[in-house]
């Protein structure tokens, strides 16, 4: 999954769900945000609550550990 919408900073993160996301029941997924620095996470059901960021690098590397578990 690579999609480069980039934001230039937090206040405007565009945010999507994974092309592999259930389209049967939408609201259980992660949705991720892109900026120059970091990806975003937060929970597709509580836009406004929780997330975190990681670095490019560390994003880079958990995509890789899980497509192989």
């Amino acid at each position: 999954m690579i999609r480069k919408t980039w934001a230039e900073d937090g206040s405007e993160l565009r945010w999507f769900k994974s092309s592999y996301s259930d389209s049967s029941n939408s609201n259980e997924c992660v949705e991720v945000a892109t900026t120059l620095s970091a990806v975003h996470v937060r929970d597709s059901k509580h836009p406004g609550g929780p997330r975190f960021a990681a670095t490019l690098g560390a994003w880079a590397d958990f995509l890789t550990y899980a497509s192989e578990h």
